[in-house]
């Protein structure tokens, strides 16, 4: 009996962290579908990015030198964009007070960061649908591309989860610092350095479509997938100690 008692307590305690998970989560996208804040600046940012890029390589002529560096563009724009954003992931919550309501009501810490890290992953998703497609057709209209070009999802599927993740525990950790903009950047690139190498590494390798390299690829996207694993698992116990700080 009393083991039953324990199942049943066990299966409401998770059914209650659902419902607040699913309701922090849907706040987050209610709130950025009526406002778009979040989204439209990280695609204007991305646009000008693009903008910059075409005029740097505006001398390149040869589209397979593009082809073969590609990979690092595209990620370059990636992780600026995902900055801009995570930056901005908290700011309804601290300009509106919601953050101390948050914090007053008896709400597990890491369904906080789970919901939050659920958001900013949607939301960057979202800006890479339309931001890649322009990349492509900007840089890479003109190429013969290899046939694994579309290999490249996966190592943007995982580096995603990395960066949305990883930069929540830290946008969370600058949430009331100065010049918080400069000191997520800094706080970021170096952490999440290990993962931008590797998704580098793989997508490069998807586009360039070189046979004998495909294990490059495949141990890219394990390490990868391993830091996610890693990473996300440390930002879920340690994110109680930066919310409540």
């Amino acid at each position: 009996m009393a083991l039953v008692q324990k199942k049943l307590v066990q299966k409401k305690r998770a059914q209650s962290k659902f419902v607040q998970y699913k309701a922090l989560l849907m706040k987050d996208v209610r709130q950025e579908l009526r406002t778009r804040e979040m989204l439209t600046s990280m695609v204007v940012y991305a646009l000008l990015v693009l903008t910059i890029y075409g005029a740097a390589l505006a001398q390149v002529g040869d589209t397979l030198q593009v082809v073969s560096f590609a990979g690092g563009l595209l990620w370059a724009l990636i992780i600026f964009t995902s900055l801009l954003g995570l930056n901005r992931s908290f700011s309804h919550e601290t300009e509106s007070g919601c953050l101390e309501g948050i914090l007053l009501a008896p709400i597990d810490r890491a369904v906080v960061f789970l919901a939050k890290a659920t958001s900013n992953l949607l939301f960057l998703i979202a800006v890479e649908v339309v931001v890649i497609p322009l990349f492509f057709l900007f840089f890479l209209s003109g190429a013969q591309l290899a046939a694994t070009t579309p290999m490249i999802v996966l190592p943007l599927l995982v580096g995603t989860v990395g960066v949305a993740g990883v930069g929540t525990l830290l946008s969370t950790m600058t949430i009331d610092t100065r010049g918080r903009d400069v000191l997520l950047a800094i706080l970021f690139i170096p952490v999440a350095f290990p993962l931008l190498y590797a998704c580098v590494s793989a997508t490069t390798v998807a586009f360039m479509g070189v046979e004998g390299t495909f294990g490059t690829f495949w141990s890219s996207c394990g390490m990868a997938a391993a830091y996610d694993v890693i990473m996300i698992a440390a930002a879920w116990g340690l994110y109680e100690f930066a919310l409540d700080a």
